[in-house]
């Protein structure tokens, strides 16, 4: 059975690790105050790559957390996906060359759909898309704003562009434990053609065996983040499951 690849969530909120629910930035928890050291653990313990979030960028459409990416990247040697706030080509271009190995376009996607699309053609495979969506349909602006755009036209599109991978949340799952939205993701990985990554709802072990049960071969990876750092998921016991050695 193929491996998934898992992805655990380091998301900044003025310069600490922090986890949200439902995309609410008044309703984070702060984990750490070290993202470097939050890093350093999770490459330690086998995680392949690392996904890092600037929430306080993805409102400010702008880089607001960029000591601790530089910290981040600074301390560990696997590679390191990072989104938020990122809305120009120049901006895209610079944290590739700081060491990002790969960029996610989410508001910019919706918004700017040229801009990203020239993104995916500039810099090929190393261009995520991340796609939130309430209710099937996409949410931008840090999950603020909400649009009539279905998720699938979104990821159909870049798809095609040669987007590296698709990250599809279901924001009303997000931080929440309450399971991956599975159906939803696996009808949008049957409509993609390129790498699709689940995220949203990881509360326990028994979701992400589910989810190799279910999508090994369809999903390449998950990310998880509350469920690590309130220890409902142990991360080597999660990395020997979804590699195949459990």
């Amino acid at each position: 059975m193929a491996g998934i690849t898992l992805y655990p969530a380091i998301d900044l909120k003025q310069g600490a690790v922090v986890r949200l629910r439902q995309g609410v930035m008044a309703e984070a928890t702060i984990y750490a105050t070290d993202p470097a050291g939050v890093a350093r653990r999770f490459a330690a313990a086998g995680c392949r790559f690392l996904h890092v979030v600037d929430l306080d960028g993805a409102f400010a459409g702008r880089a607001v957390n960029r000591a601790a990416v530089e910290a981040i990247l600074g301390a560990v040697n696997v590679p390191v996906q990072l989104g938020g706030g990122i809305r120009d080509l120049g901006a895209i271009e610079g944290w590739l060359e700081a060491g990002v190995s790969r960029v996610i376009l989410g508001s910019v996607a919706v918004k700017d759909p040229g801009l990203a699309l020239s993104a995916c053609r500039a810099f090929p495979g190393r261009i995520a898309i991340a796609i939130d969506a309430r209710g099937g349909a996409v949410a931008a602006e840090g999950w603020a704003e909400a649009t009539n755009v279905p998720a699938a036209e979104v990821a159909g599109r870049f798809a095609e562009a040669g987007a590296a991978a698709i990250i599809y949340t279901d924001i009303g799952r997000d931080g929440m434990l309450a399971g991956l939205d599975l159906a939803g993701t696996l009808e949008l990985a049957r409509q993609v053609r390129t790498k699709l990554i689940a995220s949203g709802g990881v509360g326990s072990l028994a979701d992400l065996r589910l989810l190799k049960e279910k999508a090994a071969g369809a999903i390449e990876g998950v990310i998880v983040g509350r469920a690590l750092y309130d220890g409902q998921v142990q991360l080597e016991e999660a990395l020997r499951l979804l590699d195949g050695r459990d």
